[in-house]
């Protein structure tokens, strides 16, 4: 068979580099929901995106550089989003409406990127130590904003206990969403906060 007449690959379409950037951490972070880390590699990424090794080298320089711009992307996209959902306009108000507020918001905010939330929320047991860590420190940031709501709220409760509690619940209500999001819906979930602060407040 002649060399011309052998089929070819097809070339990937030739785009910016910044578009390719995303494209390629897409790829990782579907991977890494879809197969666990074990499963992410330099192939595996290519096959997702449907382009060869030397494109995804192009654009970083190995895996480790590429998880790394990964991991830098999602949390400032998860701060991001839930510090845009967290309901900060209503300290001024009453425990109640501040549930009655953020507990749709950060709903919705799940919902809205599945993929993130998990990572965050359900992160595997082989996650590398540099997730682990930065989710850590991501979570002990929140829990500071989350106390100062507290203690603008609750004059003279023990802000801490209670921003570790709160803290729990909404952790565990975000995996109840993405668990089950149709059962699990933004009123059943409201009502169910209203009723704990009604039980927990005079």
């Amino acid at each position: 068979m002649s060399e011309t007449a052998r089929k070819r690959r097809p070339y990937a379409p030739r785009v910016p580099m910044a578009e390719r950037r995303e494209q390629l951490l897409d790829a990782a972070l579907t991977i890494i929901d879809r197969d666990g880390y074990d499963g992410v590699s330099i192939d595996a990424i290519a096959r997702e995106v449907g382009v060869t090794r030397p494109v995804v080298y192009g654009a970083f320089d190995g895996l480790g550089p590429l998880l790394t711009a990964l991991l830098d992307r999602q949390q400032q996209r998860a701060i991001t989003q839930l510090y845009g959902a967290l309901p900060l306009a209503a300290l001024a108000g009453t425990p109640l409406a501040i549930v009655e507020q953020g507990i749709p918001a950060l709903h919705a905010m799940v919902l809205a990127d599945p993929v993130t939330w998990r990572a965050i929320l359900q992160s595997p047991g082989n996650a590398p130590d540099p997730v682990r860590e930065r989710i850590e420190g991501d979570r002990g940031r929140v829990l500071g904003t989350i106390r100062m709501m507290v203690a603008a709220v609750v004059p003279g409760a023990d802000a801490d206990v209670l921003a570790h509690a709160v803290l729990a619940l909404l952790e565990h209500f975000g995996q109840l969403v993405l668990a089950a999001p149709e059962e699990f819906s933004a009123a059943r979930l409201t009502a169910s906060a209203s009723a704990m602060i009604g039980a927990w407040l005079p």
